[in-house]
């Protein structure tokens, strides 16, 4: 028999749905995965910024190099 044709008081039934979904306070369950995400995206904007920077001095020196290499014959 459902709640609504039990006769029972409007009470019972928001406690009835107040206990089958957990209290969003005190849930931790994805509390921890959204930890990981954070760390993950901050690796990966920190891993972008190296791997610009890494090209950046790469090539400044790959030009660098090639003028050197050009003014030889001067």
């Amino acid at each position: 028999m459902s709640a609504w044709n039990s006769g029972s008081p409007p009470y019972m039934l928001v406690s009835m749905v107040r206990n089958a979904r957990p209290d969003l306070v005190t849930d931790e369950a994805g509390l921890s995965t959204v930890e990981y995400i954070i760390i993950l995206v901050l690796i990966a904007v920190i891993a972008i910024v190296a791997w610009k920077q890494f090209g950046e001095s790469v090539e400044y020196h790959v030009r660098d190099s090639t003028t050197q290499i050009n003014h030889l014959g001067d």
